[in-house]
């Protein structure tokens, strides 16, 4: 008896101090990944038949929209053979700034389930895919999935069809094994997502009252992890705000012979404008621009020094000599939680192959500002402005400057506390064996902010895409462990949601 009472004291201080791996999945989660494993070359040939669709929303041709609404199609089909109620909401048409009118994709809303004891979780996907053609510098055919040594290529793989299939995976998955889904699912599938998302503020407006109103938590499975083999959660991205600087003396362009020397010229002008807005170390000049950010604490440093970079490597992927930064903690930093100025470019200034020697009679500079909680676009557009013309003015010059903010999103950040946050951190432990890395996004994705203030539900950012996926890019792919582990991790989360709330 003594000694069985030390071996369970043993085991109880080997568990406290976390020396035992996660236990196996037993029962039901057994069987689900046991299925999701036999049967995950069905799952990849699915993929592979909705990545043959070219459902470009960027490029606007007919026959481009008539694949979009065949892609959605397609899915309101997949969706109504699990037994979901779908609504394929009619969004009519849209015209173009060449004067084409051509008609927008239905966005699907999907029910599945409204038992009022579960909690009920709606994930949100969109179809359409960037352009890709192979001459662009794929390796293979962009739109016939192909698996490379456990990549599976295609354009749409890991941005967003693969993630978006994930999830049905994980739902077939429960109904093939007759067993009862944990939580009430619903689905709000978009095809102009790529394009700015048309409609789809609108829609959420309406709905929120009907179709949202049973909704506990919204999630998004639309961006990557930081690491190749170490899942992640996101719970914050930064916001943007896109500014023109206009010089201007004239409409037309000068001949330097001619009047070299004797006029203000706009791209002096502009030059000095955007060479006054950040230095070399990467910190932006405008006074105030720091007053909003949030304070960095001790949980959220603690964050970064537990995530799984190797700066070496990310450093050398990047193709780049040396960063700013020397540490992975401040490296992440600049990269999240403080706010970044980047300079596109110039439209008006001669930049084709020779030796043309104009004065541009007008230039524009194109510059963005990455914002990161607190900070309020209106109040950054209005530090920006008064900093330009603080400049201008100092240069005494005759020609006209305008400022414009040409677009102002909001960041966005979440609760990591929250229950849908700590179900799905139990979820990737027991499909991962890992604690994931908790991270933000440095680019901006309008649409959490947009569901969090619209519906004011829990809004979660959950990727399943390795950090080398190349979404937008050439030889966009996902891998096949990403997605069929990613299966796994949906129907995992979908129990552990249910416990947890």
């Amino acid at each position: 008896m003594a000694l069985k009472a030390l071996s369970v004291l043993a085991l109880l201080l080997l568990l406290e101090q976390g020396m035992l791996s996660s236990p196996s999945p037993s029962g039901l989660l057994e069987k689900l990944f046991q299925y999701i494993d036999l049967h995950q070359d069905e799952f990849v040939q699915t993929l592979k038949e909705w990545v043959a669709i070219e459902s470009d929303s960027v490029q606007p041709m007919p026959r481009l929209r008539q694949e979009l609404f065949r892609m959605m199609a397609l899915a309101a089909d997949t969706l109504k053979n699990l037994g979901a109620m779908v609504d394929s909401v009619d969004l009519g048409s849209q015209q173009m700034p060449d004067g084409q009118i051509l008609p927008i994709p239905p966005i699907i809303l999907a029910e599945l389930g409204n038992d009022p004891k579960k909690p009920t979780v709606c994930f949100y996907g969109h179809l359409d895919v960037q352009p890709a053609q192979k001459d662009d510098g794929w390796l293979t055919d962009p739109y016939v999935l192909t698996e490379v040594d456990g990549k599976l290529y295609g354009r749409g793989a890991t941005d967003n069809k693969g993630p978006v299939l994930a999830w049905i995976n994980a739902v077939s998955t429960f109904r093939a094994l007759e067993q009862d889904l944990p939580v009430n699912i619903k689905f709000i599938l978009e095809g102009m997502e790529e394009a700015g998302s048309v409609a789809l503020e609108e829609l959420v407006k309406r709905k929120k009252d009907q179709f949202f109103s049973s909704v506990d938590y919204i999630v998004i499975s639309d961006n990557l992890w930081i690491s190749q083999r170490k899942p992640a959660l996101t719970y914050g991205t930064r916001g943007n705000c896109y500014f023109t600087v206009e010089v201007k003396c004239r409409d037309q362009d000068f001949h330097s012979g001619t009047f070299g020397g004797i006029l203000n010229e706009p791209m002096a002008d502009l030059v000095a404008l955007l060479g006054s807005l950040v230095d070399s170390s990467g910190h932006i000049l405008i006074p105030g621009i720091y007053d909003q950010m949030a304070a960095l604490t001790k949980e959220e440093k603690a964050l970064y020094e537990n995530i799984d970079l190797d700066l070496e490597d990310y450093q050398k992927s990047s193709g780049v000599e040396r960063f700013l930064f020397d540490t992975k903690e401040e490296l992440l930093m600049h990269l999240w939680r403080y706010p970044s100025l980047s300079i596109h470019g110039i439209e008006g200034a001669f930049s084709e192959p020779g030796t043309k020697t104009v004065i541009p009679g007008r230039v524009i500079g194109k510059f963005s500002i990455r914002l990161v909680p607190h900070m309020n676009h209106s109040v950054v557009e209005k530090q920006v402005k008064q900093h330009l013309q603080t400049v201008f003015s100092k240069r005494n010059s005759f020609n006209k400057m305008t400022v414009s903010m040409v677009l102002g999103l909001h960041p966005w950040t979440a609760n990591i506390n929250d229950t849908q946050y700590l179900a799905a951190k139990r979820a990737i432990k027991t499909v991962f064996g890992v604690d994931p890395d908790m991270i933000q996004d440095g680019s901006t994705i309008p649409i959490a902010k947009l569901f969090q203030d619209i519906t004011q539900k829990s809004v979660m950012m959950l990727p399943l895409g390795a950090v080398d996926d190349g979404e937008h890019s050439q030889n966009e792919k996902i891998n096949r462990w990403n997605y069929i582990q990613g299966s796994k991790l949906f129907a995992a989360f979908f129990l552990e949601l249910s416990k947890q709330h």
